[in-house]
């Protein structure tokens, strides 16, 4: 196996890790309200959620192939069209890759992505406190 070919490894574990993040940080939210977990209602991690799925909407509407996609395509190169030849990147690869048209993901993105903001609405996230500075 090349170092390519392991950095591409890497690259889709880490795409997949985004992915779970997105997915995984709505159901946590939920979850979360739910059980009063305070965690789930902090400023930094339901910004950085809405912005994690607002960037993939927008890669789609633009028509732009995620940058992970391409970075992984290029380390194969030629081998691009075969999966990973590594069991967990076979894997994860398999679980995130679908072979739909692009509009279907289009839909699929911008959907969540309403859901994920009426969640930021519904359950709000806590403010971060201000803290005041005396010279």
């Amino acid at each position: 196996m090349t170092n390519y070919a392991i950095l591409a490894d890497a690259i889709v574990i880490i795409h997949a890790a985004y992915v779970v993040f997105v997915i995984g940080g709505l159901v946590a939210i939920l979850i979360g309200a739910a059980m009063r977990w305070r965690w789930t209602r902090s400023f930094a991690f339901r910004i950085t959620h809405l912005a994690a799925i607002a960037l993939v909407c927008l890669e789609s509407i633009v028509g732009v192939i995620c940058p992970l996609t391409s970075l992984e395509d290029w380390m194969r190169g030629s081998d691009a069209a075969r999966y990973p030849s590594d069991f967990v990147a076979y894997w994860t690869h398999r679980m995130i890759f679908y072979n739909f048209p692009p509009w279907i993901f289009t839909i699929a993105y911008i959907s969540f992505a309403i859901l994920v903001a009426i969640t930021f609405i519904a359950i709000p996230p806590r403010r971060p406190s201000r803290a005041t500075h005396s010279f």
